[in-house]
């Protein structure tokens, strides 16, 4: 979502949730680090939104940061700036 457009959904809606893509945020964080690290790190991305819970989800971001803040800080950021908005799923049932 474009940032405009979410800051006229903040103004406009205050409280509004909104779900940033798991795919794009993967690409981004991905382009972040070499190739040789990406399938590791495409692998520990997975464990976050493929969590059954927020707090395992949780988990998996400390532990995703543990494994990469020492050496790719830019791509750990980049996890850590859009959390909420990567974890707002956990906020609604799951069949939805």
């Amino acid at each position: 979502m474009p940032p405009g457009f979410s800051k006229a959904l903040d103004e406009l809606f205050p409280g509004t949730h909104h779900q940033r893509c798991w795919l794009h945020k993967t690409t981004n964080v991905l382009n972040k680090v070499p190739k040789s690290v990406q399938s590791g790190m495409k692998a520990s991305l997975r464990e976050i939104y493929l969590a059954p819970t927020r707090a395992q989800a949780e988990v998996a971001i400390d532990l995703f940061a543990e494994a990469y803040q020492a050496r790719y800080p830019k791509a750990v950021e980049c996890v850590h700036k859009d959390q909420r908005a990567l974890l707002a799923f956990y906020d609604w049932p799951v069949e939805h």
